[in-house]
């Protein structure tokens, strides 16, 4: 051969090779995955359908939710294929859909998937409110599994009982209490850029459920005894420790850093080394959450009361006025005002004690991550011969994208602190341990021995006959009469044929330990999709999309929920809830709305609405036009950047504030 030919070969043999690495980067569309995630979430609404819903085969169900214990109920997740709202894994659900974007902020938004991301929380975390109807009352579960399995029926002909089951002080659960105050911590952490009056809202109930949680311990499940046989609860004290750890990441208070530190060995969170993140065990998530701890900020408060100010109109009047500078909030039961002003104080100075059990749940965390990526001295985490984590035979994919989601979060964490992950078996650099989640959600996307799409709708081969109602009977528009229990078993349950919707972005449960599948709808145990299983994905696909994607995907913007497009306003609102109170069985909120200018023009003339206002409000002049409000007589202009505030209470959600009319 001569020296043109092999130089030829060479240049050839090159050009393979990069090609192959080409298809290599781009095998897998994560961001067109994580858009089918968003989708299966809509498909497992319950209530009220808005008029933007993607899943078209879907419409209104559940919509006298509670009506039989007096309570409004209508709303959140069905929880897999049938049309039962457990409590403990929706609300898991809602707390990975909240650290993903969370984690992913950047890498979400740059895919126009924020709007989706946060939608799918919201329809969960409304939810969550309407069912804490009293600091120490959390409705945790609405149907009946034995009664909801017996029949194979669409969620909008549904006639099954929907009997609502509820927490209090007589009847704990302090595991389902912990992981709801847990996801209403995270998604206030997810809303806080966008929605700020909604966070504060969030962390209101977040709080309150930790303390309800935290003071009347005992197992869900013996409380709602039916739930016992579908989602049994190993304990509590991984969720005591996990909605702790939320707060703290949420609020900045010593109080519950303290708290998880104080606990950490007699509720285990540096005595369990795990090989499991499920809705059930939560104790990787918190060390792993915890080894990031140094880089949080504590936050401290300084009192200073100053000259009172009373209102001779009523001194229990609530009266705040604009001071560009600082914010005094008047205490009206003492006719004294005080200033609060954060003081930010790295935890690493907090002391020698917290650092070292800081230290042991790192550890652990260590442990964890090793066992997935076979490092842990033999003690690892069982993989298929396909190279799948198999954890449990029951739909076990869910565990696998749980853990998946969590090394991504780990190998970020390592990066960012330049450290390496120390194993029994070498030390691994955080690229291996990003890499090994990688293998994981390309199992999940087709490369597996079957070649087979485990994520319904996503690749050319997937699941056809998904365990689940919805998706295996005819949709209410192609068939508009009532399909009734007996009826879907005999004509849909059982038929050969594909399901006639496809339910985009459903994890179906998955392979057995040998990598073996058998796509039948009544193989539930492999076939049926959950809330649980699917959640972590949106963390897991938007990190992998912005390392590996390069595949120009992008998918049309969804607006932000409560948020409205088009026009420059010349103010902005800022929304807070700065106190709550009970009064019997009914809750209010004292809301404070700062305006802002942001035109660089002199505000004159500004006339504001203030609609679904169902208490007092101080701070603004009323005009004599219906829920319109002006600057107070002392305040005529609003110079750029500066801005006042006013504040008003309220029974329910937060009123809305917009603007009618200025002059520059």
């Amino acid at each position: 051969m001569n020296k043109f030919n092999v130089g030829a070969l060479l240049i050839l043999l090159v050009g393979v090779l990069a090609f192959q690495a080409a298809i290599v980067v781009a095998e897998f569309n994560y961001g067109e995955a994580l858009d089918r995630t968003f989708m299966f979430f809509e498909a497992q609404r319950s209530g009220e359908l808005p008029s933007d819903q993607r899943v078209k085969w879907r419409r209104d169900s559940g919509l006298e939710d509670g009506s039989l214990q007096v309570v409004d109920l209508v709303g959140g997740y069905y929880d897999a294929g049938d049309h039962v709202k457990f409590g403990l894994p929706m609300a898991f659900g809602v707390t990975m859909l909240a650290w993903g974007t969370i984690e992913y902020r950047k890498e979400i938004t740059n895919l126009n998937q924020m709007g989706h991301a946060l939608w799918a929380i919201r329809w969960g975390t409304d939810y969550f409110i309407k069912a804490h109807t009293q600091p120490n009352v959390l409705w945790g579960q609405v149907g009946d599994g034995d009664s909801d399995h017996y029949c194979w029926e669409r969620a909008e002909d549904m006639t099954t009982p929907r009997t609502a089951y509820k927490l209090d002080q007589n009847h704990p659960g302090s595991d389902l209490a912990g992981e709801t105050a847990a996801a209403l911590a995270a998604a206030a952490i997810a809303f806080k850029p966008y929605n700020s009056s909604y966070s504060d809202l969030l962390l209101v109930h977040a709080k309150q459920l930790f303390t309800f949680a935290d003071s009347f311990r005992g197992l869900y499940d013996d409380s709602i005894t039916c739930a016992k046989q579908f989602y049994t609860s190993s304990g509590y004290s991984d969720e005591l420790l996990w909605a702790a750890t939320w707060l703290f990441r949420a609020t900045g208070e010593q109080q519950y850093l303290k708290y998880v530190v104080d606990n950490a060995v007699y509720m285990g969170g540096t005595g369990w080394a795990v090989k499991e993140f499920s809705w059930d065990n939560k104790y990787a998530g918190v060390q792993i959450l915890l080894s990031k701890v140094k880089e949080f900020r504590v936050k401290s408060t300084l009192h200073f009361p100053v000259v009172s100010y009373t209102n001779d109109a009523n001194i229990e009047s609530i009266v705040l006025y604009c001071i560009r500078r600082f914010e005094y909030y008047l205490l009206t039961e003492m006719g004294v005002k005080r200033l609060v002003e954060p003081l930010q104080v790295l935890m690493e100075q907090k002391g020698a004690a917290y650092t070292s059990t800081l230290k042991q749940y790192q550890a652990k965390a260590d442990y964890f991550a090793c066992a997935c990526l076979q490092k842990n001295d033999g003690y690892n985490v069982h993989l298929t011969p396909g190279g799948l984590m198999y954890v449990r035979d029951w739909n076990n994919l869910q565990y696998a994208s749980a853990a998946s989601f969590l090394l991504a979060v780990y190998s970020d964490y390592l990066s960012a602190a330049n450290a390496k992950l120390n194993c029994p078996d070498g030390q691994i650099q955080p690229q291996e341990v990003v890499h090994f989640a990688k293998s994981q959600a390309d199992y999940i996307l087709g490369k597996n021995p079957k070649s087979m799409s485990y994520l319904v709708g996503y690749g050319p081969k997937y699941p056809i006959h998904v365990h689940h109602r919805g998706a295996s009977v005819a949709s209410i528009s192609a068939l508009p009469s009532l399909v009734s229990c007996v009826d879907g078993f005999e004509n849909w349950y059982r038929r050969p044929e594909a399901d006639p919707n496809v339910i985009y972005g459903a994890l179906v449960g998955g392979p057995d330990q040998n990598d073996d599948f058998n796509d039948d709808r009544s193989n539930y145990e492999q076939t049926e999709p959950t809330l649980s299983g699917t959640a972590p994905l949106v963390g897991l696909f938007s990190k992998l999309e912005s390392l590996y994607g390069n595949t120009g995907y992008h998918h049309k913007e969804t607006p932000l929920p409560s948020q409205k497009s088009p026009g420059v306003s010349p103010v902005k609102f800022l929304h807070s809830i700065t106190n709550t109170w009970n009064v019997g069985k009914t809750t209010y909120y004292r809301h404070k709305v700062i305006i802002k200018n942001m035109s660089g023009k002199p505000i004159a003339d500004l006339k504001v609405a203030v609609e679904d206002l169902t208490g007092p409000l101080w701070g603004l002049s009323p005009v004599p036009i219906k829920n319109t409000y002006e600057l107070p007589q002392w305040l005529k202009v609003l110079n750029p950047g500066a801005d006042c505030s006013f504040v008003y209470i309220q029974q329910g959600p937060q009123a809305k504030v917009s603007v009618l009319s200025y002059h520059f």
